[in-house]
């Protein structure tokens, strides 16, 4: 591989009063999608281990590694065979340790997905659960006899389309799968269940880990009565699966969950504090959210689905995101993400093209911004728009699936674009699993890294912003009347105090503060002047 080296950021003092992991900002990477070393065409683990470099020289506190466990890849990872062992393709648990040291070295966190609601149909658990009815294992998965007519238990649906089970001969009864045939339930209602899970976390923090990301959490326990969904009320949303159509109450979110949560934070403890991360989706998710981040014994934090779901981004979007995490006594701490490898890219989502270049750069400013912890996925940093995938060179199984009515995951899951006129960007010397964009070339790292004008910069330089203001990592959030196409917040701490505002619309807007503090501006995108917001545009003032 090519390489360039980046001086990495200046780190914050270790000894800072909160905990690393409040406010940071925390670097996403896709290990399929980032770097290859061996020339297979799928990036793998000493292909990151080459490239953290890079990632410290943005100034991020941690790395988020999606799954790189054993896998036969049906869901490109997550659909573990093996929860404490690396899938070949990505390398050995030595090139994990390897990672993780070089990390550390840089003054990075390492921060891993665990998947705790579902496994492959190929781990050993179900394999031996699926045989009989008898077996030490069989009521490791979620297992249930037909109706009287031999349909499914329920009337539940998979995210991915069609019912949420299926049938085994086997045992003459159904399994469940809230997403691929391919990745049955685990029953996390059985104390073994939990256990077994248990001993792989203790597994990856003994190893050094410093963190989980707890992938679809809120599957992890159902309702063992069985019952129906109720449809979904009307809405203007468009439904493009079966799963759309219902109120997902049964089949997820079971009010027992926060006790196993509990156990995971305890696990979490033992090893002085390693963090941990839920991801809670769905609609109107921000009371599990908060149930399963209450206090000092559940999760440290919750990702929000808010933006990533999101067609447009609007000022009542954000008010209405932010407004529900209160700087108060017994609310949780979120985190937030604009784009992510299950979601098409932020900024083609929200912008048309010609504006895109302009978009991401107000885009990285309000991001980095936001009360919360930051997720920034790869490419995010160079302003990558989602690329363009035809239909026979889809990998993933629900685009494939929902072919064309939606965008699908592969367009956000393309090479990374190291070097603009190498062979697959620098990439991969084989022809990569997904092919690179092409729109993606002038984007490369190589185009961006010594242009001081460019998104790359850009984003170093608000990381290194958000690193150094207290207000902007911990302070609390305080929204400012405004027009309402503008956004208009103060970030507000015991040592500082930031004025933020921006235009989100595509015309141009004057607002002032009120006369009653002074405003130095110390970042502005778009061409802010005087307190005149072109279209696309926003700035952070600070009072002196």
């Amino acid at each position: 591989m090519g390489s360039v080296r980046f001086p990495a950021q200046p780190r914050l003092d270790a000894q800072r009063e909160v905990p690393w992991w409040r406010g940071a900002v925390v670097y996403h990477i896709y290990p399929r999608s980032f770097r290859d070393s061996n020339g297979d065409g799928i990036g793998d683990l000493p292909g990151i281990t080459a490239s953290l470099d890079y990632v410290a020289s943005l100034g991020v506190d941690a790395v988020w590694l999606s799954p790189f466990f054993t896998s036969p890849m049906k869901d490109f990872g997550y659909d573990i065979a093996d929860y404490c062992n690396v899938d070949p393709i990505f390398g050995t648990l030595h090139d994990f340790d390897r990672l993780l040291n070089t990390a550390h070295g840089l003054g990075l966190k390492v921060i891993i997905d665990q998947a705790y609601s579902h496994t492959s149909d190929q781990h050993p658990w179900f394999r031996q659960s699926s045989q009989d009815r008898s077996n030490s294992r069989a009521d490791w998965y979620v297992w249930a006899d037909p109706k009287a007519d031999g349909t499914p238990p329920t009337n539940w649906q998979s995210v991915f389309g069609g019912s949420a089970w299926s049938w085994n001969a086997r045992r003459g009864q159904y399994y469940l799968h809230n997403f691929l045939v391919e990745q049955p339930d685990l029953n996390v209602h059985n104390p073994l269940v939990q256990e077994a899970l248990l001993e792989c976390a203790h597994f990856w923090f003994a190893r050094g880990v410093d963190g989980f990301r707890l992938d679809a959490i809120n599957y992890a326990m159902h309702d063992v009565l069985l019952r129906d969904n109720p449809p979904a009320p009307a809405s203007r949303r468009p439904r493009t699966r079966p799963v759309d159509f219902q109120q997902a109450l049964y089949n997820k979110s079971h009010a027992d969950l926060p006790q196993f949560v509990q156990r995971i934070r305890t696990v979490a403890e033992e090893y002085g504090g390693r963090f941990t991360v839920a991801e809670i989706g769905g609609e109107g998710s921000e009371a599990e959210m908060k149930a399963l981040t209450a206090g000092d014994s559940h999760f440290h934090t919750a990702y929000g689905f808010n933006f990533l779901c999101a067609d447009r981004l609007t000022p009542e979007l954000i008010r209405t995101a932010l407004d529900a995490w209160p700087d108060a006594a017994g609310v949780g701490w979120p985190s937030w993400a604009f784009s992510n490898h299950d979601a098409p890219r932020a900024i083609s989502r929200w912008s048309a093209p010609a504006r895109r270049a302009a978009f991401s750069r107000v885009a990285m400013l309000l991001l980095m911004c936001l009360r919360g912890n930051i997720f920034l996925y790869q490419g995010e940093e160079l302003g990558l728009p989602q690329a363009q995938i035809d239909f026979e060179d889809l990998k993933d199984p629900e685009a494939i699936a929902n072919w064309p009515a939606t965008l699908g995951r592969d367009g956000a899951r393309t090479p990374m674009p190291w070097h603009s006129s190498a062979v697959n960007a620098g990439f991969s010397t084989a022809a990569p699993w997904l092919p690179v964009s092409p729109e993606h070339l002038a984007l490369a790292v190589d185009r961006q890294q010594h242009d001081p004008s460019s998104q790359l910069a850009l984003t170093r330089r608000l990381i290194g912003l958000r690193r150094h203001s207290a207000a902007l990592r911990t302070g609390s959030l305080q929204f400012i009347d405004s027009p309402a196409d503008l956004l208009v917040f103060e970030r507000i701490s015991n040592e500082d105090r930031l004025l933020c505002a921006f235009n989100l619309s595509t015309d141009a807007r004057i607002w002032r503060p009120t006369a009653d503090r002074e405003w130095q501006v110390v970042e502005s995108v778009g061409g802010v002047e005087e307190w005149s917001f072109p279209a696309i545009s926003g700035l952070v003032a600070r009072c002196p």
